[in-house]
């Protein structure tokens, strides 16, 4: 912030110490401050305390400014159309199953926190750090335990079960061309049917065609209009394995246990891994590093789990209580990176084509 002095018009003497101060004083804050506010595109779910933003903004002298563009998928397709002239300096949630893409697209600068040496290896998904990991969650098939209980039915027990007349009509899913769960979970029924044999995921994708699937553009329109626990008509929903545990938190009556359960199999759950990349043609790339350290501190890290129900990757971050509701898989997946954008891109177009199109 400028700030001003009042000039002495009797004494000529005090009026040229005053002009000095004046320069000195205005040149230190420029030196200091930052012109430019430090825009942040990322997902609708974002969500972090205000006071940590203020924080940021206060010891740093900037405005922060926080863009919100749809999901992962939505935001990736933005920053790719306008990487000529970028309308962010930082993009926060590009995760594992749309980062080949945005490495193809050369939309990052490379950055090394000094704090990155908190974050396990297994989570480094960049080896340059184009990107840094901020979170990480499981994608998985979340159900409504009421309705199943009321219908006399017991929870699935394993991704195939899901084509069967039982669930017919019962299953909603996110579209993998702009939903980050809706590719995970596409991505896990790659993993689980393989592309080659007598059953591929093609085949797999084509069953639950035919059992009716649902398909939303992105989770909130999936787990909170077509969910049956938010009054839709649907028990089953593509969603994360916290999800249990922020209904327990955000319930308006005490609650012992969850309303809804998770299918935990093993190939049944997908390990994504959120990230924060500085755009390349930044005009505010030394400030967009700090926020990058502020949020791998402690403090930030621990701010979001009950905020946007994601784990902290920061392993000196504490979880909170509610997180018993919210167990990690045992064994826990391997983050998936080998992904090439040309195979998303061919895998993306070959599902709509039996989903979509057909």
């Amino acid at each position: 912030m400028k700030q001003s002095f009042p000039l002495f018009k009797s004494n000529s003497l005090l009026l040229s110490v005053a002009i000095i101060l004046v320069v000195v004083v205005q040149g230190c804050t420029l030196d200091n401050s930052n012109d430019k506010p430090l825009i942040i595109l990322t997902h609708d779910s974002f969500d972090i305390g205000e006071d940590l933003i203020t924080e940021f903004q206060r010891d740093h002298n900037a405005e922060v400014i926080i863009q919100k563009g749809g999901d992962a998928g939505e935001i990736l397709t933005k920053a790719i159309l306008t990487k000529d002239a970028p309308i962010a300096d930082l993009i926060y949630g590009i995760d594992n199953t749309f980062l080949s893409r945005a490495l193809n697209e050369d939309l990052f600068i490379p950055y090394r926190s000094p704090l990155i040496d908190q974050v396990p290896r297994k989570f480094h998904i960049d080896p340059e750090y184009r990107v840094t990991p901020i979170d990480y969650g499981y994608v998985a098939v979340n159900y409504d335990l009421s309705w199943i209980g009321s219908n006399q039915l017991t929870p699935p027990k394993d991704l195939y079960e899901l084509t069967t007349e039982k669930w017919r009509g019962k299953l909603i899913v996110q579209n993998p061309a702009t939903s980050s769960p809706g590719l995970a979970f596409l991505l896990i029924t790659i993993n689980r049917f393989g592309e080659e044999g007598d059953y591929t995921w093609k085949e797999y994708w084509s069953d639950l065609k035919s059992n009716d699937v649902k398909v939303s553009d992105g989770w909130s329109d999936a787990y909170y209009t077509a969910f049956s626990l938010w009054g839709g008509d649907r028990p089953l929903v593509v969603s994360y394995s916290t999800s249990p545990a922020a209904e327990v938190y955000y319930s308006e009556e005490p609650m012992d246990s969850p309303p809804t359960g998770v299918l935990m199999t093993k190939q049944a759950v997908f390990l994504q891994v959120e990230t924060i990349g500085i755009v390349r043609g930044s005009k505010n790339h030394k400030l967009a590093e700090r926020f990058i350290d502020y949020a791998l501190n402690k403090r930030f890290q621990e701010d979001f789990p009950t905020r946007m129900w994601v784990y902290p990757v920061n392993k000196k971050a504490l979880l909170p209580k509610i997180f018993e509701f919210a167990p990690e898989p045992d064994p826990k997946p391997e983050v998936q990176l080998n992904v090439s954008a040309e195979d998303l891109d061919e895998w993306i177009s070959d599902w709509a084509d039996i989903v979509i199109r057909r």
